[in-house]
């Protein structure tokens, strides 16, 4: 599996292009903002095809380029029905003075969706560019967020993701979005937001994964679910975000 992941010019939220391979078709997943351009470098690169996106929530810093993404090429959104409303209505998602200070941005909020969006579910197994996504609803940051797990290691990277060992040896690839992040988790305190969802997201989903399995998180560094087990201390004691 080929896997290029950069980060947005703003937030720093981690986009990712993902296929069987150079030379075939590929997934993007989280197309943020300002990332236009450097994404259609990367599918150029290694001469990809892209299918489809796949959004691991509604947030705006992960959602803004899906419009003229998948404009330009033609192709499906695919994001969890709770969280869709964020598409049209991205300032939904937000706190006030987020949402204000995003207002800034050129362009403004986007306040429309793709052409053609699909919903996600629980425990659903996508099938696109020749990849099976395995989908785990992992509501707390957002009622919609999800996760999505595709089988192997990563034989190819991009640039900014580069080889190392517990990408290659990994038994999965964890597409963890804001669920889980190198030594922290996501927040839990915008619209839509629990931390007691959160904690049982973190019991039921992400805990019960393999050591192997690499982690490719929506912010910052990759890891492995093995790391974070041992040194997280949200996944060593998840009641604390719910106060238990």
């Amino acid at each position: 599996m080929l896997v290029a992941g950069f980060p947005d010019t703003v937030f720093g939220t981690n986009c990712y292009v993902v296929a069987p391979d150079a030379g075939e078709e590929c997934v993007i997943v989280d197309p943020g903002i300002g990332v236009a351009d450097r994404l259609a470098e990367v599918v150029a690169e290694h001469r990809l095809r892209p299918v489809a996106v796949l959004l691991t929530h509604g947030h705006i810093d992960h959602t803004y380029s899906v419009v003229p993404v998948c404009g330009a090429n033609g192709i499906t959104a695919y994001i969890h029905p709770a969280d869709r409303k964020m598409l049209a209505d991205p300032a939904s998602g937000l706190s006030p003075q987020l949402a204000a200070a995003l207002h800034q941005l050129p362009g403004g909020l986007v306040s429309t969706e793709p052409d053609d969006v699909a919903d996600l579910s629980d425990g659903a197994a996508v099938r696109l560019a020749g990849l099976e996504f395995a989908v785990d609803h992992a509501p707390g940051h957002t009622r919609g967020s999800v996760m999505f797990r595709v089988p192997g290691g990563v034989r190819r990277t991009g640039a900014e993701l580069p080889e190392r060992p517990e990408l290659v040896e990994a038994s999965e690839v964890c597409f963890a979005g804001d669920v889980v992040f190198a030594g922290s988790v996501g927040r839990v305190d915008l619209p839509g937001g629990s931390a007691e969802q959160m904690a049982d997201s973190l019991r039921r989903r992400v805990l019960p994964l393999a050591d192997t399995v690499a982690v490719l998180p929506g912010h910052g560094p990759h890891t492995t679910i093995g790391r974070e087990r041992h040194t997280n201390p949200y996944l060593q004691d998840p009641g604390v975000l719910a106060g238990d």
